[in-house]
């Protein structure tokens, strides 16, 4: 079933598309899901909704820079958060905003074309596009000590992953990523004014939602960047979650994809600011990470808990792509991120 360019994800059988999705995904329907406890009596309403999460997060990156800027909106509560971390100096400005029952917070259940939002209080963050996706404007403004006007460009040729893997007993996740993209723009941060241009910065999206589990944990591994012969690249991978018969692991070489199997990352826990190592078990990539910096967070709000750690750094290593290529890798930017969730 189309609807533009597009599917929506939830079918005639009100069951998602499962596995690997080639075709776009214009919106994720999640209210035809045929939602039911794991007793099988049907959930509806506003116990339906209230089930249903969503979040997407940007990530921005050139020689000088690495930032993150995350809208999550779990219903009962919703997280931002925004970070900027200079390569050069060390500095880090980080802030986090809970806001209960979501107020202020909304994204549009459409990855490709959708808007996510949230104000309070003189602080504002949001993420829309064009009327094809190829462009993603960011807009952060955080009174007068945080400024970003960037744009993120999705050429025709790319190719996102799509995947949509069952969760639990009764539920299912939708996760469509980027990573690799060329962005231009301008991050201000306590005085200092960082110009991005198409040459030299990188961005990466992750925009995830559905019916998840109640508790789960995972590692992930992001990063975007340019080789010396100017070609993109970008990698995602993630362990411990949206495994089921699937995964989310892929590297992109100037927008085109090749999957990847599973993941497994070898990191202190306690230590995260000591160097990860990650690799694939095809043998198609094997990364050290050496982080450089770190955002945390801990939560505990009632039903809701989060234990966070997103590391910021550089990876060296290689990976080969769809080619049979081997591509060896030197100080390419981006993160490493260890989290516990309750939602």
């Amino acid at each position: 079933m189309k609807i533009g360019n597009g599917i929506r994800l939830i079918q005639k059988n009100a069951n998602p598309v499962y596995g690997e999705i080639a075709q776009p995904v214009s919106e994720v329907n999640y209210l035809d899901y045929d939602f039911r406890t794991p007793m099988d009596k049907p959930v509806t309403g506003i116990r339906k909704r209230m089930s249903f999460n969503q979040f997407q997060f940007i990530g921005i990156m050139n020689e000088d820079i690495i930032a993150g800027i995350a809208i999550v909106d779990l219903k009962l509560i919703s997280n931002v958060f925004v970070y900027v971390y200079d390569l050069n100096s060390g500095e880090l400005f980080e802030k986090s905003i809970l806001q209960p029952l979501a107020i202020g917070t909304a994204i549009e259940a459409k990855p490709d074309t959708g808007s996510s939002s949230f104000k309070q209080f003189g602080n504002s963050i949001g993420i829309t596009t064009n009327k094809d996706g190829s462009e993603r404007y960011l807009q952060v403004s955080l009174g007068r000590v945080v400024s970003i006007d960037v744009t993120v460009f999705q050429p025709a040729g790319f190719n996102p992953l799509r995947v949509c893997s069952k969760a639990g007993y009764n539920g299912w996740v939708y996760t469509q990523k980027v990573a690799g993209l060329a962005a231009k723009g301008t991050v201000a941060c306590n005085g200092k004014k960082y110009q991005l241009t198409q040459k030299d910065a990188s961005a990466s999206s992750d925009w995830s939602c559905g019916f998840m589990r109640r508790e789960t944990a995972w590692n992930w591994a992001s990063f975007s960047g340019m080789l010396s012969d100017g070609r993109r690249i970008g990698l995602n991978l993630a362990a411990g979650v949206n495994e089921t018969g699937v995964t989310e692991n892929c590297l992109w070489v100037d927008g085109v994809l090749t999957k990847l199997n599973m993941a497994v990352f070898e990191f202190d826990r306690y230590q995260p600011e000591k160097p990860w190592k990650v690799k694939t078990t095809d043998g198609l990539l094997a990364l050290k990470f050496q982080p450089v910096g770190k955002r945390e967070e801990k939560t505990n709000a009632w039903v809701i808990a989060s234990n966070f750690k997103q590391m910021f750094g550089h990876f060296s290593g290689w990976m080969i792509d769809s080619s049979g290529e081997k591509i060896l890798l030197d100080h390419i930017p981006g993160f490493m991120e260890d989290h516990y969730a309750k939602w």
